[in-house]
């Protein structure tokens, strides 16, 4: 009874506190939750979900090193994001990166907002990108890469690329300013992880024995329980970036599951048509081109838009993805630039074009109103590509040139034969080989 009385008489006296009444009537719980919602979500798209669809698609041998290089990454990543990232990403700085006003989480308490919702969850939110999208680009090395050097890779790819290309389009940079969609990181998120993976893979050379060596998935059953997860937790990283519980965030997740069946059905069709018989690994790739590329248009068009979009990335990133590892003889192990790069680009211009409300039913809901806006956000989406692409390959270049200086990139020859699980975890993924 005394307690209660007491916690009466504390309350009483913060209403009379400005600032804490302040704090109180802005805070929202319903968005709130959402968002706390939302962050399981996008973390269970990388741990589990993208660990389990690398795994799966590697051979028996690396499974391990997929599996530890992704949970590793989310070790890496959470606590450089902490330190330094967050602050660099979204404090105030100036148009090109952020200042150190935040560092460890200086000025951000469980009262600090961002918004309507706490800041310490907006900082979590946005942590769970700063994961996966590093993480993404393992597809690009997969199989060949020093552990040490996928760890100090990742470090100063996160600093160096992902930080500030964040801070240009969310955290008040140029891009932002010139009015650039991306609603959940069609250029934040898959054209650098996309161009970053594509670079990784040329720098650093094929694997032994490719194109001529066939090397399949040695488990699609892990792959697609993976991409189911990565499916589920899509709905978090699209319907979590309108950091409210409303329409907006409804109609992300509705446009993103569209796209994501459109690009299952086109990619299935491609393949049947070329080869005569759709696979799961089709299936479960156009799965990924479709949620990729309706990310950075995700908030902006309508389910007519989505539809396009979806079929449009099944189209695209699977010629895309034949032209790679065909034609330039790329070796990007896991499919990441023809999947999340290409896509990314291919979404982010598509933003331009069915936002514009002329469309009819293939429009979005109130942006850029008719043909002459439409013609003004393409460029803005254009430089915003332009940029994140350019940015990308030119520093991620540098930091594989860095890190193969000072401790080498790639396993020997006798390691990459034995596999990566044994000789960098000294560990196998099944006993029984």
């Amino acid at each position: 009874m005394i307690r209660k009385r007491l916690a009466a008489a504390m309350s009483a006296v913060l209403l009379l506190v400005p600032g804490v009444v302040m704090a109180e009537d802005m805070l929202s719980s319903s968005n709130t939750a959402w968002i706390l919602t939302s962050t399981a979500l996008v973390l269970f798209m990388t741990l589990p979900g993208l660990a389990l669809f690398y795994g799966g698609l590697v051979r028996s041998k690396n499974v391990l090193s997929v599996l530890m290089q992704c949970f590793a990454i989310g070790g890496v990543a959470s606590v450089l994001w902490f330190v330094v990232g967050y602050s660099l990403a979204f404090g105030e700085g100036n148009a090109w990166i952020g200042d150190f006003s935040k560092v460890m989480l200086a000025g951000v308490g469980r009262e600090t907002l961002m918004g309507d919702i706490p800041e310490p969850l907006f900082m979590l939110f946005q942590m769970t990108f700063a994961i996966i999208t590093p993480a993404l680009i393992i597809g690009g090395y997969a199989e060949r890469m020093k552990f040490s050097a996928m760890l100090l890779f990742s470090a100063l790819w996160l600093l160096a690329v992902y930080v500030p290309v964040t801070h240009w389009v969310w955290g008040g940079g140029w891009l932002g300013d010139m009015g650039l969609y991306d609603f959940a990181g069609g250029v934040v998120v898959h054209i650098t992880c996309g161009v970053a993976a594509l670079v990784a893979a040329v720098v650093i050379g094929p694997r032994r024995g490719f194109p001529g060596t066939a090397m399949p998935p040695h488990n699609m059953t892990m792959t697609v329980m993976g991409a189911g997860m990565l499916w589920v937790g899509w709905f978090g990283f699209n319907g979590g970036s309108a950091l409210a519980a409303n329409g907006d965030a409804a109609m992300a997740m509705l446009v993103t599951h569209i796209s994501a069946a459109a690009g299952v059905l086109m990619w299935s069709t491609m393949e049947w048509i070329r080869f005569g018989k759709p696979s799961a690994l089709g299936a479960v790739t156009g799965m990924v081109a479709g949620l990729g590329t309706i990310t950075p248009a995700s908030g902006f068009v309508g389910p007519g838009g989505a539809l396009i979009i979806g079929l449009a990335a099944g189209f695209v990133c699977f010629n895309a993805t034949l032209f790679i590892k065909r034609v330039l003889k790329i070796d990007d192990s896991l499919d990441v630039f023809p999947v999340h790069g290409v896509g990314g680009i291919l979404g982010t211009l598509l933003a331009g074009v069915f936002s514009a409300t002329s469309l009819g039913v293939f429009s979005g809901y109130g942006f850029a109103e008719g043909i002459a806006s439409m013609g003004s956000q393409l460029y803005v989406q254009f430089v915003g590509v332009a940029a994140g692409v350019i940015f990308t390959a030119l520093v991620t270049w540098l930091l594989l040139k860095l890190v193969d200086m000072l401790i080498g990139l790639r396993v020997t020859h006798e390691e990459e034969i034995q596999g990566l699980d044994i000789t960098m975890h000294e560990e196998r993924g099944y006993d029984n080989l």
